[in-house]
């Protein structure tokens, strides 16, 4: 834990860190059981009895930790709950996901009627933004909300929605039409069992937690449950995702953290050629290279983290963050596969859960290609000749 000694933190980031590790220690189990949902749910209430979730939601009227989401507290939260629990580490960023639009830009009605719930763990949230056409290019959704009187009408479908089949509230973003492309979409707060609103089908993946298709036929929803201004869905959207973007390079950092402790335990304690595997050079230099790949990606994660706090633009930095945590995870969790030999691939064993968790990160919240993109499209940007 000596990253917590970087100028990066506060005191009260470097106690939140303590107070929250020695939490998962003794709460957080290890092994998950067979039934995901459940103890995904009971995970939620966990969190939120423990008071974790108030970092989560914005505004300590609401229930928050404080008037902002602290994007360090959010990235040590995660990063400490990914090296101990996948499913852990999911549960919370997907509280904060799931209501981060309504913290950003939600009225006083709507924050007072799901932050509360959502920072004890009473109420789980899902980000229904992804459609089955529409997952990198977010411009070219067609789940439409048609205004009709007092009501909008919701009809499409979304997909790779988190949460889904277990989320009490859903906030969906869908084309309202007051402008082409981006600038027509609105976001929405739909309550499970709307009528119209159904799961489509649950989705299984290689590191399970709920996943799960949507369906709107003609789902009416009350013109108060939009968030913001017709038309601001879009921005709402990236604004939610420039918080918590950060927070999965964090997440990412707990895995390959978690990668390098038991490789080290395995390389340490593994009898062979009458010494241990840690003895050989070819083990030293992997060591070595999964420690420093963990410090470049802690170094860019953390200053994205701070400068977001500081009230800085952080599109270029989150990204850079992003791509470099989740692609050298990968690697130091491959690494400490290796180390294990044929244990590493072993059903349920430390590395072999990491293995299957990291996998997703180098997708979700935005491709590793899209993060290329990104920086470059911010590079060139910066580089652009005045007045061009």
């Amino acid at each position: 834990m000596s990253h917590l000694d970087w100028p990066f933190f506060d005191d009260r980031h470097r106690a939140l860190a303590a107070e929250l590790q020695a939490w998962a220690d003794a709460q957080i189990g290890d092994a998950h059981g067979a039934d995901v949902d459940a103890e995904c749910r009971a995970l939620v209430r966990q969190l939120g009895a423990g008071g974790w979730l108030r970092h989560a939601v914005g505004g300590t009227a609401w229930g928050g930790a404080a008037e902002a989401i602290d994007t360090r507290a959010i990235c040590l939260l995660r990063e400490t709950l990914a090296r101990r629990s996948g499913l852990a580490d999911f549960a919370f960023a997907m509280q904060g996901l799931g209501s981060g639009a309504i913290s950003l830009a939600g009225s006083d009605e709507q924050k007072a009627a799901y932050l509360p719930r959502v920072a004890r763990g009473e109420a789980i949230a899902a980000f229904a933004l992804s459609e089955p056409d529409a997952g990198s290019d977010v411009a070219a959704m067609a789940c439409a909300a048609r205004a009709e009187g007092d009501h909008y009408v919701l009809n499409g479908e979304k997909t790779w929605i988190s949460n889904g089949g277990i989320a009490d509230f859903y906030v969906v973003f869908a084309r309202s039409g007051e402008a082409p492309g981006a600038r027509g979409v609105s976001a929405f707060i739909v309550d499970a069992g709307t009528p119209g609103f159904e799961i489509a089908q649950r989705i299984d993946v290689i590191a399970p937690h709920p996943l799960a298709q949507l369906r709107f036929g003609n789902c009416r929803i009350p013109v108060g449950q939009r968030i913001g201004a017709a038309g601001e869905g879009f921005k709402i959207a990236m604004r939610t995702l420039d918080v918590f973007r950060t927070s999965v390079a964090a997440a990412a950092l707990g895995f390959a953290r978690r990668a390098l402790d038991e490789g080290l335990r395995r390389a340490t304690t593994r009898r062979m050629f009458n010494g241990v595997l840690a003895d050989f050079q070819l083990t030293q230099a992997k060591l070595a290279q999964m420690a420093t790949t963990i410090d470049s990606a802690a170094l860019l994660t953390y200053r994205a983290a701070w400068q977001r706090d500081r009230g800085g633009n952080v599109t270029r930095e989150a990204a850079m963050a992003k791509l470099v945590a989740t692609e050298g995870a990968q690697q130091v969790i491959d690494a400490a596969v290796q180390l294990w030999g044929g244990l590493g691939v072993v059903s349920e064993q430390p590395v072999e859960r990491l293995y299957r968790e990291i996998r997703a990160l180098r997708i979700y919240e935005g491709a590793t290609e899209v993060q290329q993109l990104i920086i470059a499209r911010e590079l060139l940007r910066d580089a652009a000749p005045r007045g061009a």
